[in-house]
């Protein structure tokens, strides 16, 4: 891929995680009030959606209707978390801040590393996937069962994991061959920052008490 195939592409990726970006922000705005049980169903609903995006993605013709998921995953994650940020927003409101803060440079680090180096991070990748799966299993482990300093190894654990996945996630923007990757790769670059952001907010609640 050429260097103004790869900047082009980069650039699109980029509109699409600012725009899916925008779209979970308005959504957990207009969705402040929701109550828990239509926060559990934008979950599954945005789940759906990610799903469906795959499929889109091997069909040729197929960008708009990719572009299209991608933003209703970020609208429907918007009004699933709304809840929970409505609360922060109440009694931390500087966690939200600071998180939002710490994912940006964490993200421009761990981006900014994946994209420009030449080390191949396939390797990185799998065994940052298998670490994600090994941690969710964790975190439902530490909902039913109470262990000192769990949450907070649970987070730094949890940045880690994610440092390697964004890592990995900026390299492939750098060595795929199409624009019709972009969607996909936004979705991911997305999800990284997301779940960077819930970790930081624990860290920094937990800091604020």
């Amino acid at each position: 891929m050429s260097g103004d195939e790869t900047h082009t592409l980069f650039g699109q990726t980029m509109e699409y995680v600012a725009a899916t970006a925008g779209f979970f922000a308005l959504f957990a705005y207009l969705g402040r009030h929701l109550s828990a049980g239509w926060a559990f169903a934008g979950f599954i609903a945005a789940f759906a959606c990610l799903i469906a995006m795959h499929f889109t993605a091997r069909r040729s013709g197929s960008v708009s209707g990719s572009v299209a998921l991608l933003f209703a995953v970020g609208a429907l994650l918007g009004l699933a978390m709304a809840p929970t940020l409505t609360y922060y927003a109440g009694v931390n409101p500087q966690a939200l801040w600071q998180a939002g803060g710490a994912t940006a440079l964490f993200v421009a680090g761990c981006g900014g590393f994946g994209f420009a180096t030449r080390r191949d991070l396939s390797t990185l990748g799998r065994v940052s996937w298998w670490a994600l799966i090994a941690l969710i299993l964790s975190g439902i482990v530490l909902i039913f069962v109470h262990i000192p300093g769990g949450s907070l190894v649970y987070s730094v654990v949890g940045l880690i994991v994610f440092a390697g996945l964004t890592m990995f996630d900026f390299q492939r923007l750098r060595r795929s061959t199409g624009l019709d990757s972009a969607p996909l790769i936004a979705a991911s670059i997305f999800l990284d920052a997301l779940n960077v952001f819930l970790f930081f907010l624990r860290l920094f609640s937990r800091d604020n008490r």
